[in-house]
């Protein structure tokens, strides 16, 4: 199993306790981790939908992805990427 798929696996069982808990909708990994050049050095970027509005939880659900998947994620929210920016890295968006 690649590492990705490690990843895409542990997100998909965690995705019901995330869905009670902070009311996520959907995810997706994009950035190293999908594109094959991911390193020991690089964080999982994670971009994430929510069923309700969400405060400083959010940081919450980052740092527990993170203790989670045991490294550094760079979480954004799919509301709050300005549309030229989510242009570049739709394609690439794995969702799960």
């Amino acid at each position: 199993m690649t590492y990705l798929e490690e990843v895409k696996s542990t997100l998909t069982k965690l995705k019901p306790e995330l869905m009670s808990k902070y009311g996520v909708d959907t995810f997706g990994l994009f950035g190293s981790i999908v594109r094959d050049d991911f390193t020991d050095q690089s964080d999982i970027d994670i971009v994430v939908t929510f069923s309700k509005p969400i405060d400083l939880d959010f940081f919450d659900l980052a740092d527990e992805l993170e203790e989670k998947l045991n490294r550094k994620v760079d979480l954004v929210s799919r509301n709050g990427i300005k549309p030229r920016y989510f242009e570049v890295i739709e394609p690439e968006i794995l969702y799960g």
